[in-house]
């Protein structure tokens, strides 16, 4: 996963590392020669010799905020740069990032990043860029990557919390209620959710509210086999609410600590399905409302998980299909459009396919082979 985003962060890197370059050797050799006020007028001789040319005053550092007269709304003059040069110094301007931030949007775009996702990392990274000093022993490569690493984590990172401390600190049984279209790997998820929560020491039970698709019984009541796990069901076209009521009541009665609600596969303009949603709120009011979709859909997943969360409140998503995603793109997405966010990554068919999804982890993953 990622591999594509991967490919297009370090071309970035690579333009910017080319564009925002180093002052050349001309203006190094000058900065070394003369001072950044070379052009004012020579010093008295019969001055005191801390105020000769022989004895110029230390450039003021690029760091402390101070103005140099040459700047313009473009970015440091001349005299700035060569300063700079002289102590060992450079600095990255809007100008030279223009370019290839405008290549990255582009290419974030073609990755299945949403648009105003895209627009906020390279806002980001602009934001972190334009200005920065760096000593010459840092190469630019490493700047730019720190940049790139912030702006990731801010975005993708939106929302987070301890899923787990989260279930371990609640009033049990705790009721996690699972949303989505048809297909995406709703039951599988909560299979595999199941087995997460047993490897923690937490006892689940299934719940099959998804009593409208046949074969919906068939498929839950198998996982729940492999597992070795308590499942609630009803007859087809059944009440999703009351099975998942039962199973609530099954949890209580039986020490169990999560209970898994399955659900019906639908759109927010289907409204009978939603006023199912609806009526499982008010009846048995979960406490988590898990929104699942696939990686690889890409910008219908993103814009599902907008509707979806305007319809009937998320507090998360789980994307399946992620270990055959290249982008990544909706993984970088969801949580900025939704304010919630994505809290399992589904990498495979296997029960224990399913990785917390971390920030720093995926940033990591972004970025790895890539320091010095």
């Amino acid at each position: 996963m990622f591999d594509g985003l991967k490919d297009k962060l370090g071309r970035f890197k690579d333009d910017v590392e080319e564009q925002a370059d180093e002052p050349d050797d001309a203006e190094a050799e000058a900065a070394a020669e003369s001072p950044p006020d070379a052009e004012s007028e020579p010093a008295d001789p019969a001055a005191p010799a801390e105020e000769t040319a022989e004895s110029p005053a230390e450039p003021a550092d690029a760091d402390d905020g101070g103005a140099d007269e040459s700047d313009s709304d473009d970015g440091p003059g001349l005299a700035k740069k060569t300063m700079l040069a002289a102590t060992g110094k450079t600095i990255i301007t809007e100008e030279e990032l223009e370019e290839p931030l405008e290549q990255l949007e582009l290419e974030l775009l073609q990755g299945d990043v949403e648009m105003s996702v895209a627009r906020e990392i390279t806002d980001q990274i602009r934001e972190r860029l334009v200005g920065e000093t760096r000593k010459q022993v840092e190469s630019g490569e490493q700047v730019v990557q720190r940049a790139i690493a912030d702006a990731l984590r801010e975005v993708i990172g939106v929302g987070q919390f301890d899923f787990e401390q989260r279930l371990v600190d609640a009033e049990k049984p705790v009721v996690v209620v699972f949303t989505g279209v048809n297909g995406v790997g709703k039951t599988t998820s909560i299979a595999k959710m199941s087995r997460w929560l047993e490897e923690r020491g937490l006892s689940s039970v299934l719940a099959n509210g998804d009593t409208y698709r046949a074969g919906a019984n068939e498929q839950i009541e198998e996982h729940a086999g492999a597992l070795d796990t308590k499942i609630i069901t009803h007859e087809q076209g059944g009440d999703p609410a009351a099975v998942i009521y039962d199973a609530v009541e099954y949890a209580e009665a039986n020490d169990v600590d999560v209970v898994l609600g399955d659900t019906a596969g639908r759109l927010h303009t289907s409204n009978d399905l939603m006023a199912q949603l609806e009526k499982i709120d008010r009846v048995v009011d979960p406490d988590m409302t898990l929104f699942v979709d696939e990686a690889v859909a890409g910008q219908d997943a993103t814009n599902r998980a907008r509707e979806f969360n305007d319809a009937a409140e998320i507090d998360g998503t789980v994307l399946t299909k992620a270990d055959a995603d290249s982008q990544g793109g909706a993984a970088i997405s969801i949580a900025q459009v939704t304010g919630k966010p994505i809290l399992f990554l589904g990498t495979g068919q296997g029960y224990d396919d399913l990785e917390r999804f971390d920030p720093d982890v995926i940033v990591d993953r972004l970025l790895e082979g890539d320091e010095d």
